[in-house]
């Protein structure tokens, strides 16, 4: 729940309301909370501002997840994949977009007018195993390049991944990781 909390507006918010409280204690000669509302209202305000300057917001689930798939996770999901379902579902502050250093490192964003953007995710099972899909707007980059790192893919969030790239229209890529039978828990 926290995760899906803007820390940019919370300061905003809260900035704002202090100084607004410290204005008026100003104009009505209360120099204690005058003092207090400047002091800790601006400083607040404006690092909210540099928050929402710097802020990446969550990507969402492009289709609702199922009980059945909930359980499939709690059973088979891999803790990279919980881990970057986690991380691409909050705010993120200081990156121009999600998973841009993994990107990098596996060679699919050689510029940042190429690299591709992550636009929603989604849980489905793929022969009976969990899989987290990952849905990105790749124009610039195009399925055949997808499909040279598609091994490296599976090595990079692997163990127990498998990764499969498809595009289900011009200029999309789905980066389905999909659960390896042996990462099952009993």
């Amino acid at each position: 729940m926290l995760r899906q909390i803007s820390l940019a507006t919370v300061g905003l918010v809260l900035g704002g309301i202090i100084s607004m409280i410290g204005t008026a204690a100003y104009f009505t000669n209360n120099p204690t909370l005058n003092l207090a509302g400047f002091f800790y209202g601006i400083p607040l305000f404006l690092g909210g501002l540099a928050l929402k300057a710097a802020e990446l917001k969550p990507v969402p689930f492009t289709q609702i997840t199922t009980k059945e798939i909930l359980t499939l996770r709690e059973k088979q999901a891999t803790s990279t994949q919980n881990q970057l379902r986690q991380d691409v579902t909050r705010y993120r502050y200081g990156q121009k977009v999600h998973l841009e250093e993994t990107l990098t490192r596996l060679g699919l964003s050689p510029t940042s007018e190429e690299r591709p953007i992550l636009q929603g995710l989604r849980e489905i099972a793929i022969n009976g195993a969990y899989a987290l899909v990952l849905e990105f707007d790749s124009s610039l980059i195009a399925l055949d390049t997808w499909r040279e790192k598609q091994d490296k893919l599976s090595v990079f969030f692997g163990p127990n991944v498998q990764a499969k790239v498809s595009q289900p229209t011009e200029g999309k890529i789905d980066l389905a990781l999909i659960t390896t039978p042996e990462v099952e828990k009993t």
